[in-house]
C-alpha cells in the first residue's frame, strides 16, 4: 500500500492502525515532497482528532 492509498483508506473511515503509522514512519525517509506532505496531512489529523488510532474490521 502507498501513502495515497493509505490517506485515502484512512480518511474514508476515519481511522489508522499501529500497523500504518509504522510503515509511514519506517518508509518516510524514502517519501517524494507529495508524500511527505500527504503524510504530514495524517499527522495534522491524527493531531486534530478527525482520524482516530485504532483498527478496522
Amino acid at each position: 500500500m502507498g501513502i495515497g492509498a493509505l490517506f485515502l483508506t484512512s480518511i474514508s473511515t476515519g481511522i489508522i492502525t499501529q500497523e500504518e503509522l509504522g510503515w509511514v514512519t519506517r518508509n518516510q525517509l524514502d517519501f517524494s515532497r507529495c508524500e511527505l506532505a500527504t503524510a504530514l496531512k495524517l499527522g495534522q489529523l491524527i493531531d486534530s482528532g478527525q482520524l482516530q488510532l485504532g483498527s478496522r474490521p
